[in-house]
């Protein structure tokens, strides 16, 4: 009985070590793309950054077209501001998921130390019962030789 209850522990440590694993792995894939998120971000507003100071009208052009000029440039700014709020966004998310690996991390490690205990508590079990069987045939050996 003790023998089965040992053995399913064993099985349900391994089980939970495993999830842990698989919980990590998932959130390790989900900061790897939040990084290449806020890297995509990263590329849009200097590209944006860039077509603000190389866009221009020709030198004596209408007054309508320095006006549209100045819109286009505003328009390109709040999309900047736009872009860095969802930037500052995906990093305090990026935060959250770091310290939740970690946590994971902490508790994979637990369920490794707990398993591999278990599995060493059940070998020196079975070899305290081997002991004792081996015990016990060379005393009936002996009673009955």
């Amino acid at each position: 009985m003790g023998y089965d209850f040992d053995f399913w522990k064993i099985v349900m440590i391994d089980k939970l070590h495993k999830l842990k694993k698989s919980q990590t792995d998932q959130k390790l894939m989900l900061k790897g793309q939040i990084m290449s998120r806020i890297n995509h971000i990263d590329t849009e507003i200097i590209f944006t950054e860039e077509k603000i100071n190389t866009t221009s009208v020709q030198k004596h052009g209408a007054i309508s077209d320095f006006a549209v000029l100045a819109i286009h440039r505003n328009t390109m700014k709040m999309h900047i501001t736009k872009l860095e709020i969802e930037k500052n966004n995906l990093k305090s998310q990026l935060e959250v998921i770091i310290e939740e690996i970690i946590e994971l991390q902490k508790e994979t490690e637990q369920f490794a130390y707990i398993l591999e205990e278990q599995k060493q508590e059940e070998i020196k079990r079975l070899l305290l019962v081997e002991e004792e069987a081996s015990s016990e045939y060379i005393q009936s050996k002996y009673i009955n030789g």
